[in-house]
């Protein structure tokens, strides 16, 4: 691949999520344009109508550009939060005494006490716990527990709103990963048709499967994303990686649980982790946060993007940057900018450096991938075409780390949306059914050659299935000279 191809192919992907600053179409397509791979639905705000409505304006728009975007649906979970101020703000000084009151009415907090949404805390904290509100903005050291009430020693200050979340250093809390707003978010999930479920606050990878079987009652067909942020979590990250399909590592909450010293150690850890169990690892929370004001981004905060591509995660998340922020297209814009950089000057890794290459394979389609990858990475190929029913293929290519980009060939635009989130796949729509089978590879090759995807003399490798339309069936590996 020349240089000048190479800084055209974006290997990782954008997820952006949906807000009140993106709800015109005008906006979600320059977003698309700007390079939007994934559009996130944040169930924690608004509702199920509008939630709908945003999905289905992604869709509008990307038929319009003639390109794919995935939906990911993201479960607000148990978030803990404390209730309402009666005057909409008060000001913790460091060492003042503060009540959380499990019982006391959700609107009547003042200067000494508010109340909280879970009412189970009192028996999930202890004498000496830390508890942090907001973004770990102010701690309060709990001095005791009495009946629903849990008296604390404010000991970082600040400025106290209205429904401000509440982690516990160490974690611990034992609410459940599902609420009863989840089930009914499912179900709305359901309905779009989301591409991805996110759960949020796992602890195990039955959380997972839970959540999963419930997105398929709900008629839901899309992948299920772990988000990492319970201290628990990363107790049972093998368990939680082996029941997803991809993680995220939503480094808000996490950061407060564990430490944010921890965070550089256990982000590369994971990474490494999901590629290593052939999942997708995704990078979320405040990547570009000075964003939602700024219209440039941090020097610091195109560190932590590039650090991320250069782990090689497959996908990066905006929040509050797009959804509430002054420029949301400017902020892809700037991602991918910071992401095609990244991706320039990390070192390509070769087939034999994969991960876990010196294991063995379970399914046939696997172990074709890899062989593809072992090639091409030694015999100058330009491009690999996947002819996929579900995709999986495509996935088991890109997780081997490399400049090479991958074409998910299929009929199917449950698959286009699908391979959206997968590191250097992209979508091809084709129905190889229409082709003689006798001449299918040539007419794919020429048909993509009239598309511009790949140009004569191009050495490429084509992935397929001895039988067409078996999914999970790739079992052929061939290399074409165009």
């Amino acid at each position: 691949m020349t240089s000048e191809q190479q800084m055209q192919f974006r290997r990782t992907k954008i997820i952006a999520t949906l807000g009140p600053s993106t709800d015109s179409e005008e906006m979600i397509c320059k977003m698309i344009e700007a390079g939007m791979n994934v559009a996130r639905i944040n169930f924690s705000h608004g509702p199920a109508e509008k939630q709908i409505a945003r999905a289905e304006m992604v869709r509008k728009c990307a038929i319009s550009l003639k390109k794919y975007v995935g939906i990911l649906a993201d479960l607000q979970g148990p978030k803990i939060r404390i209730g309402k101020f009666k005057s909409g703000k008060i000001q913790l000084n460091s060492h003042d005494s503060f009540i959380l009151d499990a019982e006391l009415d959700s609107a009547e907090g003042d200067e000494k006490q508010v109340s909280i949404s879970y009412k189970q805390l009192p028996r999930d904290v202890k004498s000496g716990n830390l508890l942090f509100l907001g973004d770990g903005d102010i701690s309060l050291r709990v001095e005791k527990v009495v009946g629903s009430k849990i008296h604390t020693i404010v000991e970082m200050a600040g400025e106290l709103t209205d429904n401000k979340g509440i982690n516990l250093q160490g974690g611990g809390l034992s609410a459940p990963a599902l609420t009863q707003k989840d089930h009914l978010d499912i179900k709305t999930a359901g309905d779009m048709q989301a591409d991805f479920l996110a759960m949020s606050f796992v602890r195990t990878g039955v959380d997972i499967q839970v959540g999963r079987e419930l997105f398929k009652a709900a008629g839901g067909s899309g992948k299920m994303i772990a988000k990492i942020e319970r201290k628990e979590a990363i107790e049972n990250i093998t368990d939680i990686i082996q029941a997803s399909d991809a993680v995220m590592l939503a480094r808000g909450d996490l950061g407060i649980e564990i430490g944010d010293h921890e965070l550089p150690g256990v982000q590369k850890r994971i990474i490494k982790q999901a590629r290593v169990n052939n999942r997708v690892a995704i990078v979320a929370t405040q990547m570009m946060q000075s964003m939602v004001e700024s219209p440039i981004p941090t020097r610091a905060e195109v560190l932590d993007v590039a650090n991320a591509v250069i782990d090689g995660t497959d996908a990066v998340m905006l929040s509050a940057e797009t959804a509430i922020g002054k420029h949301p297209d400017k902020v892809i814009l700037a991602m991918k900018r910071i992401c095609l950089g990244a991706e320039q000057h990390r070192l390509s890794e070769k087939t034999s450096q994969h991960f876990g290459i010196e294991g063995t394979f379970e399914r046939v389609d696997e172990a074709i991938a890899m062989a593809s990858m072992f090639v091409a990475n030694r015999f100058n190929i330009v491009a690999i075409i996947a002819l996929t029913e579900s995709g999986d293929t495509a996935k088991w290519l890109s997780r081997v780390l490399g400049d090479i980009p991958i074409y998910a060939v299929s009929r199917h635009i449950s698959t286009h949306r699908r391979v959206t989130l997968f590191g250097g796949v992209y979508p091809v729509n084709l129905d190889i059914h229409s082709f003689e089978e006798r001449n299918a590879d040539q007419d794919v090759v020429d048909e993509l050659v009239r598309r511009g995807i790949i140009r004569s003399n191009d050495r490429i490798i084509i992935t397929k299935g001895g039988q067409t339309g078996v999914s999970g069936g790739t079992n052929v590996m061939k290399v074409i000279q165009v």
